[in-house]
């Protein structure tokens, strides 16, 4: 074993050394413990004053992980880098080493994403009106907002990895284990995901709470009971049909009598689950024909029923809020995409 060398100027040297790789390799991993490691440095600094150390945190994009540098000074002249990894043995100088933006799809407002946390989101996919740029744009956004929420307990990092596994029919451990060697993920990259998960669902829960209320009160009419028949198919077929004194019972006959021409519905259901054109129509209102999807609509409200803020409503009511921040922050948020 080499010695280090002896200097006048700062005998204790080695035992510095010593000190900082232990200090090192007991500071918190997680982005919440970056201010009690600092904390800690500047404790330690305080009985080692020659050293003037300093702490440099690394924060791995797209996760809950950071990394640590701590900078010593040299007695003889320059300044020594102490990097200590615990759980792999891979500095993050090295882990880091390509090119910048090799490992990063997007970045929204500066919260960047990685390829591998792309890929989660995208396996978690159905099939959905939404766009996959989406999806991954709401990732961020989440992960900015959720970044001050509080640290998930054991229960809610159990409840999501419970829906995580449901979601994907991973029903024992022996599928759990097949699935993260199929996807090549390994067991702490898969717990830094649940990590962001569970403060994402936390932020979730919260915002929908706080904000159901409010935003039932300013769109109450989403949220009414309609009675309503609509008719789908070519502009001919339903003007005609619109010309009739009733078209509601024009409607009726064209259920009775289906056509090849025509996809007629008959439904019951809270406005905004209605197409577009109906969502605001009054009780009695025939709306139509205009443009929907890649034919023409021609429908009619038979009842509307107002909304009451029932826990039912107001659950909904909060789902819809969060739809709107998300949708918004979208709107506002800086982007750019790294793959196109």
């Amino acid at each position: 074993m080499t010695a280090f060398p002896a200097f006048p100027e700062f005998p204790e040297f080695p035992e510095t050394l010593a000190e900082a790789v232990e200090l090192l390799r007991g500071l918190s991993r997680r982005h919440t413990g970056v201010p009690a490691a600092h904390g800690a440095v500047a404790a330690w600094r305080a009985t080692r004053p020659a050293s003037r150390a300093q702490l440099i945190v690394d924060a791995r994009p797209g996760s809950p992980v950071v990394d640590y540098d701590l900078l010593l000074e040299h007695p003889g002249g320059g300044t020594v880098a102490v990097t200590a990894s615990v759980e792999d043995g891979v500095p993050w100088t090295v882990d880091h080493s390509t090119h910048w933006a090799a490992g990063k799809v997007l970045a929204v407002d500066g919260q960047e994403l990685s390829v591998q946390t792309a890929l989660l989101t995208l396996r978690a996919l159905a099939d959905r009106d939404r766009t996959v740029h989406d999806d991954l744009i709401d990732y961020c956004v989440l992960t900015l907002a959720s970044w001050e929420e509080p640290e998930p307990s054991p229960e809610e990092l159990q409840r999501a990895s419970d829906d995580f596994r449901r979601q994907r029919g991973l029903h024992s451990r022996a599928d759990m284990l097949r699935w993260l060697e199929e996807v090549q993920l390994t067991p702490s990259a898969y717990d830094n995901h649940l990590y962001s998960l569970a403060k994402m669902r936390g932020f979730r829960t919260r915002l929908e709470a706080e904000s159901a209320r409010a935003y039932f009160d300013d769109h109450a009419a989403e949220f009414d009971r309609v009675s309503v028949v609509w008719a789908v198919g070519p502009e001919p077929r339903l003007i005609e049909l619109a010309g009739h004194d009733d078209p509601l019972a024009a409607l009726a006959g064209a259920v009775a009598s289906p056509s090849g021409e025509l996809a007629v519905h008959v439904a019951d259901r809270v406005a905004s689950e209605l197409p577009a054109p109906l969502r605001e129509a009054a009780e009695g209102v025939t709306v139509g024909p205009v443009p929907y999807r890649d034919a023409f609509l021609l429908g009619t409200v038979r009842r509307r029923r107002p909304a009451e803020p029932s826990p039912d409503t107001l659950a909904a009511a909060g789902r819809a809020a969060f739809s709107a921040f998300l949708a918004g922050r979208r709107a506002e948020a800086e982007i750019e995409w790294y793959w196109l």
